[in-house]
């Protein structure tokens, strides 16, 4: 589990993991960043009331240094990654190396099962759990057990992590998707099933939010320049939808300037491109928050655009080649 500056998620994560019921020796590796907010004194209690727990030291601070200092340090053959947000279901470790023995795979996950405590929290799980929201993968939404291209979190045989060199710690970002992809190019299978369903806690307001979705999109747009072979057309469409959007919005100005200065205001029509996306946040809307509180509903309308518009901007910035400026810039 790499760890930063996640004083509010991590003991619950932790205390989920000590309470697996498996059947053999498990050790628990925390990986973590140099943090200021009271996690590191947090974590070292975990650890000093448990002899299972190891703290391991993450200078670098990111994900997949954090993951790849743990595969490192670990003693046994199954790798279980996990994340300080998330909460496993007490029979998540025995079911998943089951389905590790009878398929073969290299990898194992199921279900990024969003939770939330708040209206907006709930708001941010709907739209993660829905198609309309995050793009319907199998881990999102649920769907039938068998190979796909990558999974949430996941349970992995060492041996194939050792096989394809870890985690490539220059993607902050998209790193799972990314190791997934050599796991199977080197004759691998990716294994999902929805009998592994883990809590994931949504972040809690809409600036940081956007925050992780502009992070995520900027990641996925260097992903997909990087690859461009292996990029689903779901990918593309919060990013077209952006650009469409702000041709649209500066089209229909110079619409307005057309009709002030005298002149056919035929650009006005821009104007259709950002009223259809409006008109596609209320849809969906009403298709998937309805019945859930007004609340809930509320926040929805808003959530929505945030992920498409934050996610989008990322990827076409990413796209661009300005991932590793911007990142240096904003340490994401």
């Amino acid at each position: 589990m790499p760890v930063l500056n996640d004083a509010s998620h991590v003991r619950d994560a932790v205390e989920s993991i000590l309470a697996q019921e498996y059947d053999g020796p498990v050790e628990v590796l925390i990986a973590l960043g140099p943090s200021i907010d009271g996690t590191t004194e947090l974590v070292e209690a975990l650890a000093s009331r448990d002899a299972r727990v190891h703290v391991l030291e993450n200078e670098v601070g990111s994900t997949p240094a954090g993951l790849n200092i743990g595969i490192r340090a670990a003693v046994h053959p199954v790798v279980v990654r996990v994340d300080s947000h998330s909460m496993l279901p007490v029979d998540y470790t025995r079911i998943a190396v089951e389905t590790l023995v009878r398929t073969g795979a290299d990898n194992v996950g199921g279900i990024m099962d969003a939770r939330g405590e708040t209206p907006f929290e709930r708001a941010v799980a709907l739209a993660y759990t829905t198609p309309v929201g995050l793009g319907g993968s199998a881990f999102h939404v649920g769907g039938r057990e068998g190979a796909v291209e990558t999974v949430y979190l996941g349970v992995f045989r060492r041996s194939a992590l050792e096989r394809v060199g870890l985690f490539d710690e220059t993607i902050k970002r998209g790193q799972d998707w990314e190791l997934n992809r050599r796991l199977r190019q080197t004759g691998g299978t990716v294994w999902f099933t929805p009998e592994l369903a883990v809590t994931y806690r949504p972040r809690s307001s809409l600036e940081r939010l956007a925050r992780q979705m502009f992070s995520t999109g900027l990641w996925r747009g260097e992903l997909a320049r990087r690859f461009p072979a292996a990029n689903g057309l779901r990918y593309f469409v919060p990013p077209a939808m952006v650009v469409g959007v702000v041709l649209g919005l500066v089209l229909g100005v110079i619409g307005v300037v057309q009709a002030a200065m005298g002149q056919a205001p035929w650009l006005l029509v821009g104007f259709a491109v950002p009223l259809v996306y409006l008109l596609f946040v209320i849809a969906a809307t009403f298709a998937y928050a309805r019945g859930r509180g007004a609340a809930t509903a509320g926040w929805f309308v808003l959530v929505l655009p945030c992920i498409h518009v934050a996610w989008g901007t990322g990827f076409v910035l990413g796209y661009l080649s300005l991932t590793s400026n911007i990142a240096e810039h904003t340490g994401r």
